[in-house]
């Protein structure tokens, strides 16, 4: 079971990296129109942010990376994936869903894009800043 969300939660990533860099990047270039498409787009960033995170819970309470002993925030491993990439992941979420709900809520085209463009770019900061990347081989991550 572990194994399989694991990997569920490692392709899930990409996915979810390639919706928000296309949401980011579709409000950035469709200032002053807001038509179905974008509201779709932005719903489906959404809804796949949430499974993400929903299998990233599961894996936090099943996950052997995590084990809160004497010293856990004096290893990297461990204050990573205990605390920093699930808090994180949360403001990330959070971000993702402000774009989502305030871009539908504001009244005119362009302040319904500026809304997206806000919350969509910091949504994407906060991702690349705490995804454990293969390339950081303290965390123990791999390319899986």
């Amino acid at each position: 079971m572990y194994q399989g969300l694991l990997h569920s939660h490692s392709g899930l990533r990409w996915i979810v990296l390639g919706l928000v860099v296309f949401a980011f990047f579709n409000a950035i270039t469709r200032k002053s129109t807001y038509e179905n498409r974008d509201k779709m787009l932005y719903k489906f960033t959404m809804i796949f942010t949430h499974l993400q995170f929903t299998i990233g819970l599961v894996l936090y309470f099943v996950s052997p990376k995590l084990k809160f002993v004497d010293g856990w925030m004096k290893n990297d491993m461990l204050r990573f994936f205990g605390m920093e990439h699930l808090v994180g992941m949360l403001l990330f979420v959070l971000l993702v869903t402000f774009a989502k709900s305030r871009s539908e809520k504001a009244e005119l085209a362009e302040d319904k894009q500026k809304k997206a463009r806000l919350f969509f770019g910091l949504a994407l900061l906060a991702l690349l800043a705490f995804i454990p990347w293969p390339f950081r081989e303290a965390l123990g991550a791999a390319w899986i």
